[in-house]
């Protein structure tokens, strides 16, 4: 097509008047065919000349990134993101390109709610007999693509450990429950005898033993919990019941730590199949760690609603947060943030909501607050049948 106006554009002079429309026709109607397939395309699109100015940007680029523009405009005054402006100035101007780049961007949507993701942004110079003559940047949203890889990375992980599980756990388990025997029995016997030693001192070296013996043992039993498969005994709950007991059970240590409770749940939340102890595990392993993030107080969100067949939990603190590059890991076993975590107690609560058939996900803002979402779907008891008309 580009040839034809080509060959029509070296006979111009030689057109009437109504060979010059249909040729202004077919101009416009090609353009309007390029414009359709570049709203239509799922990857962000921007177009400058060899001016940086702006001459394209797809519907997609505008939702994607936050940009202001107009036809002619400066791509550095259109973008309204100063690190993406530093890092495309510096590609653009050196006539470089630059593939794969992830770059976190926040921007307001339609609904002028702010939200977070991850885009890979392409830079290629426009080249035409051998002269740069503008930039093609294109952009793509890779944030669901980073979390399916995170997903499939902590299912590969916890298969490789089901199979260390068995012979490890068991060799470590048995030895200190001996350990454990041994010490109770040499406390015993040197409390019968008259040692040179201060009873209290020797007392205390014992005491540290036992502990360090519990601590071991605590991490194998996490340890079996987060790999053995999970004999579930279903019933029917109510979610908005669970949550209710286990706060009241932890409101008093949550009070003392000066964290405010606000529970926003969902009246028409229906009862689901649940093995309660399990959930309520899950539920409190997230508490704990909201309270661990808000050393100096603050306020933890506890909401539930029925959207769409399904069970929506979320689990939302105002703490210290949780910065990106840690939570594409935050589930995966022996992964913590914290000096003293183990680092399963995220891989149990993984795998206590994949057992119910259940998705989590996490979002979370350094200094911000990090926000848990808990998915359990309810099965459908109804049979929908097509409506029939007996009228013909």
């Amino acid at each position: 097509m580009v040839n034809f106006f080509r060959r029509a554009l070296k006979k111009l002079d030689k057109l009437d008047i109504e060979q010059h429309r249909n040729l202004l026709i077919s101009a416009v109607e090609q353009i309007s065919l390029l414009e359709t397939v570049s709203d239509s395309i799922d990857v962000g699109i921007l177009v400058c000349d060899e001016n940086h100015n702006l001459v394209l940007v797809n519907k997609c680029a505008q939702r994607l990134i936050p940009i202001n523009y107009s036809e002619g405009v400066q791509i550095w005054s259109a973008i309204m993101d100063e690190l993406l402006v530093e890092y495309l100035k510096e590609i653009i101007l050196s006539s470089d390109k630059a593939i794969d780049k992830e770059f976190d961007i926040v921007h307001k949507g339609r609904a002028n709610a702010a939200a977070s993701r991850l885009l890979s942004i392409n830079v290629v110079p426009l080249v035409q007999e051998r002269l740069v003559t503008g930039t093609l940047i294109y952009i793509e949203d890779i944030t669901e693509k980073r979390k399916e890889e995170s997903r499939h990375r902590r299912a590969e992980n916890l298969a490789s450990l089901t199979t260390l599980a068995a012979g490890v756990a068991h060799e470590i388990k048995n030895p200190l429950g001996s350990i454990s025997i041994h010490l109770q029995l040499m406390q015993k016997t040197l409390a019968k005898q008259n040692s040179t030693c201060s009873d209290n001192k020797i007392d205390r070296y014992f005491d540290v033993l036992k502990e360090e013996v519990e601590r071991l043992n605590h991490i194998v039993v996490d340890f079996l919990f987060a790999v053995r498969p999970m004999n579930l005994e279903l019933r029917n709950a109510n979610i908005n019941t669970l949550i209710s007991q286990l706060i009241e059970f932890v409101r008093l240590e949550l009070e003392q730590s000066n964290i405010l409770c606000l529970l926003e749940l969902d009246e028409d939340i229906p009862d689901i199949l649940l093995d309660e102890r399990y959930i309520k595990q899950a539920l409190l392993n997230l508490v704990t760690n909201a309270k661990s993030a808000m050393q100096d107080g603050g306020v933890l969100t506890i909401a539930t609603n029925y959207i769409d067949n399904e069970i929506r939990i979320s689990i939302c603190d105002t703490g210290v947060g949780i910065s990106r590059d840690y939570l594409e890991k935050i589930f995966e076993p022996y992964f913590s943030t914290k000096e003293t975590g183990t680092g399963l107690g995220l891989t149990q609560v993984y795998k206590i909501i994949k057992e119910h058939q259940g998705e989590i996900t996490v979002d979370s803002e350094p200094g911000t607050g990090t926000d848990f979402r808990i998915i359990l779907p309810t099965p459908q008891k109804e049979m929908r049948l097509i409506a029939y008309n007996e009228k013909q």
